[in-house]
């Protein structure tokens, strides 16, 4: 039988350049943490609380993000290859500069985040903003 564990807090804590590949973060409390240059590859943050988090350049190739708040976060250069954000929350988020082209998408407010032209074009073609 598997103990219940409760979610991490790790609000206002730095964690540059950390190697975190393969943690198990769900419903973590991540509010303005800072995660500059992290490898967060395999991530779970799935219900994860980002929110103001600073994710500059961090690595987050194959994460599982569904359900993560990442309102008003810092995602300039992060990398987002084969990511998973469904019924993810980016509002207000900087995502200039992101390789995420390839993460899924679905059910995500992408269009409420600062992105460059091109990957709001990539985006908009196959997640569109339902009307």
């Amino acid at each position: 039988m598997k103990e219940d564990v409760a979610p991490k807090d790790l609000s206002f804590t730095s964690h540059i350049n950390a190697d975190l590949r393969n943690e198990n973060l769900k419903n973590a409390n991540l509010k303005r943490c800072i995660l500059d240059g992290a490898d967060l590859t395999g991530v779970n943050l799935c219900g994860a609380n980002l929110t103001n988090a600073s994710l500059k350049g961090t690595i987050l190739k194959k994460a599982s993000l569904d359900g993560a708040i990442l309102d008003g976060a810092d995602c300039r250069k992060a990398n987002l290859s084969l990511s998973n954000m469904q019924g993810a929350s980016v509002t207000g988020a900087d995502l200039r500069g992101i390789r995420g082209r390839y993460a899924v998408w679905k059910g995500v407010n992408w269009w409420d985040a600062r992105m460059n032209d091109d990957l709001k074009k990539a985006l908009s073609k196959k997640w569109p903003q339902k009307k």
